[in-house]
């Protein structure tokens, strides 16, 4: 089972949303959103490394979307394109909700790394289920969990509270309190129907994924001088190091001949894609992090827009964040010395 190392979990109350507006349809078709624009604009870069800023804003070029790069090792956030995006209110995750269905899965032991489930016409394991992201396999893994458990473990893996440290505009996302009405827990599990997920939540989780367990508060220094003095703050340690080697074949496997191969040019990374549509804007999500070399990178991709936003561009453009840094050696270098992190102690909002 998934440990935390702070307070006892106090209940969740049901957050109410206020209304939105409906959005103008954007000329061309049924989408709310361009596919293209200018990512950068109101960004704030002074204490990013500039290096993975100018490979991240290359690489998204003119699509509209955020690209978060962050140091797994410290959670320091290294790049963030398009602030407005990442620190949103959030997005529904589609397939990315793979990943902490998986790992509840295994922490309630409803699955093991061996079990095979019985979907129609084949039975499949949780490796093909993460690479091909099979929704059948995952709808099913949910209705076994049921919604409290994963709830809970959802709440503990980062879901519904704020990644960040006093990131300017952040907001929390949305975990529903309920079981939802479209389609209840095989959506939520399959599709993540009616969770609220922002770029900065997805880039801690995968950096829990690839340090071993530990998530880090994000962190986003506003200059320089804060760059170089950083200290990284835990917010909690989760039990999931025996898990990672397990969905690990399933998300290299993504990369490899699943997915999200238009990333498989570029080295050993991986990763997660999600695809489907909300309020008539299509979304295309990547999270991944790469497997060798001296420095680790976790890199979130969302595009937003029409019909090209999808979850395997999002991986070419993650992965061609990665092959531009390797082309400026950066995972050779050695990894910078930083402060020993610091444990913060966190309101969790989580039930049982």
């Amino acid at each position: 089972m998934v440990k935390i190392v702070t307070q006892r979990p106090v209940a969740l109350k049901p957050v109410k949303k206020a209304p939105i507006a409906t959005p103008a349809v954007i000329a061309g078709g049924p989408w709310t959103e361009p596919t293209y624009a200018d990512s950068t604009v109101g960004d704030r870069v002074d204490g990013e490394d500039l290096t993975i800023r100018r490979a991240a804003v290359d690489a998204l070029g003119s699509y509209n979307g955020s690209v978060v790069a962050v140091d797994p090792m410290t959670g320091r956030i290294l790049a963030m394109v398009n602030q407005r995006i990442a620190t949103s209110s959030g997005f529904q995750p589609c397939s990315t909700i793979k990943v902490s269905v998986a790992l509840a899965g295994l922490s309630a032991k409803v699955i093991a790394p061996s079990t095979k489930l019985r979907l129609p016409g084949m039975r499949i394991d949780l490796t093909y289920a993460l690479a091909h992201s099979n929704n059948y396999y995952f709808a099913t893994l949910g209705q076994k969990l049921g919604f409290e458990k994963f709830s809970y473990y959802a709440h503990l893996l980062g879901y519904g509270e704020r990644a960040g440290l006093d990131i300017p505009g952040e907001q929390e996302g949305h975990f529903p309190a309920a079981i939802p009405r479209n389609g209840g827990v095989g959506m939520l599990t399959s599709f993540g129907e009616e969770i609220e997920q922002t770029p900065l939540q997805l880039a801690a989780l995968m950096s829990a994924i690839a340090n071993g367990g530990t998530l880090y508060y994000l962190q986003y220094p506003s200059n320089q001088e804060e760059a170089r003095n950083f200290v990284p703050r835990v917010k909690r340690k989760l039990d999931i190091a025996n898990l990672i080697p397990v969905i690990q074949p399933g998300m290299r496997g993504a990369v490899e001949f699943g997915t999200a191969h238009r990333a498989s040019d570029d080295g050993d990374i991986a990763g997660k894609t999600g695809t489907c549509s909300q309020n008539h804007t299509h979304l295309g999500w990547f999270g991944s992090f790469n497997e060798t070399g001296k420095r680790k990178l976790v890199v979130v991709v969302l595009l937003t827009g029409g019909r090209p936003s999808i979850g395997p561009l999002a991986a070419g453009i993650a992965g061609d964040v990665y092959r531009r840094l390797g082309d400026t050696n950066y995972f050779s270098d050695a990894t910078p010395a930083h402060a020993v992190p610091a444990l913060i102690s966190s309101q969790i909002c989580c039930r049982r």
